[in-house]
């Protein structure tokens, strides 16, 4: 289970990438940056949603001791959520007329790298070995792990 979180996590770094690569060069025209940007946040809430409402209620079931540490994790998706808010608004500005908000997406899109690095990097470090006791096919996997497959 460690592993698939892992490999969830690269994906979704290799999505916020490509979006800052794209900014980065304006190789993305303004509704494709939307499209794109939408793409990503809708799949990175839905990966936090999946470990809020199922994954991390099953590790308290399972170890109430890492209950501190998911408190942190669930606190890190309310500060990231915010940020894609932020985000998708700056996208929906991009494809008015006059609306181009590249420059601040860019900057959203720094700190939300920088904050998912963290995030991600912790999570897997406290909560892995917990993941891999566990069940082996439990009904969140899906939520969680569904992004890039």
């Amino acid at each position: 289970m460690s592993r698939q979180l892992a490999r969830t996590h690269a994906e979704l770094r290799r999505q916020i990438r490509e979006i800052r690569k794209g900014l980065g060069q304006r190789r993305l025209s303004d509704d494709v940056l939307r499209t794109h940007c939408l793409a990503f946040c809708t799949a990175l809430t839905s990966h936090h949603r999946g470990e809020d409402d199922g994954m991390f209620s099953q590790l308290l079931r399972e170890r109430p001791d890492l209950a501190p540490t998911i408190t942190k994790l669930v606190e890190d998706h309310g500060l990231i959520a915010s940020i894609l808010s932020r985000v998708g608004e700056l996208a929906d500005r991009a494809v008015e007329p006059r609306g181009s908000a590249l420059e601040e997406i860019g900057r959203e899109l720094d700190g939300l790298a920088a904050i998912m690095e963290s995030h991600f990097a912790y999570e897997e470090r406290t909560i892995g070995d917990a993941l891999d006791a566990g069940e082996p096919h439990p009904a969140w996997a899906d939520t969680v792990f569904g992004i890039g497959r």
